[in-house]
Formats: C-alpha cells, structure tokens, sequence
C-alpha cells in the first residue's frame, strides 16, 4: 500500500459523521419548531371555540367574559402554553348587549409561541411565532326565558 492511501485511511468515517451532524442539528430544530407552533395553534384554536362557546352559554355579557377569559386560559395551559393571549369579544348588531335576540359573538385570539433553541441575539428579544384564531357564534334568536309561562 502507497503512503497515501494509508494516510487517508478512517477519513471517511471522519466527513461522513460530520456531515451527518451538521444536517441532524438544523432537521431536529425544524422539527422541534413546527411540533411547538402545531401544538401553539391547535391550543389557540380550541381556546376560541371554547371561549366562544362559553361566552353564549352563560347569562349575561359580564359573567360571560368572566368564563371565556377562564376557558382560554385553561385550555391553553392544557397544552403547556404559557404565553398570555390578548382575547377580544365582539358582537354585532347589538355591540352592548351580546346576549339578546339574533346576536353574533366573536371571539379572536392572538398569542405567541417561542421557537425553542433560538437565542435572543437573532431577534429582537426571544424569537416568536405569532398565531391568531377567531370562533364566531349565532346566539338563538329563540331562548329559554327564565320564570316565563308555561
């Protein structure tokens, strides 16, 4: 055998780890962040449809933003999203009273997630990923009235 190939001999081995290191670290990030963003977005959604639905469901405006604030924080936590959401209710025609006759609520969320393993020098602070979600909602234009004849 010529010194040469002697010399090169394991090399191989050397490049093709690094190689396979080098391509690992940025896939295992990319994956890493879409999961954390997929589960951010599937909480915001739940939290609106939730919110949505509890904001109709309770008796008056007050009480009703009382229990949607509640639903999105608890679904949110239940899927470890720590963030504080920015939650905004509307509805129209009757932007005072949500709660009467053919009523339309909306409930639109707005967080963020940060991107795990990003440090803060490639961002204005910690590296975000902005996710908003709505849940419109008809109240009936038939109800129960309490105390009404029967």
């Amino acid at each position: 055998m010529s010194r040469r190939v002697r010399a090169e001999r394991g090399s191989a081995l050397v490049e093709v780890t690094w190689i396979g290191i080098l391509l690992m670290v940025p896939l295992l990030w990319i994956v890493l962040s879409v999961f954390q963003v997929q589960r951010a977005a599937f909480a915001t959604s739940g939290a609106a449809r939730a919110a949505a639905r509890a904001y109709a469901l309770a008796p008056d405006d007050a009480s009703g933003e009382q229990r949607a604030r509640a639903v999105v924080r608890l679904a949110l936590d239940d899927q470890g999203i720590r963030q504080v959401p920015a939650v905004r209710i509307t509805c129209t025609p009757y932007p005072h009273d949500c709660h009467s006759g053919t009523s339309v609520i909306t409930v639109r969320i707005d967080t963020a997630v940060r991107l795990p393993l990003l440090p803060d020098i490639l961002g204005s602070g910690a590296p975000r990923f902005a996710l908003h979600a709505s849940q419109t909602v008809p109240i009936g234009q038939f109800r129960e009235v309490a105390g009404g004849a029967g």
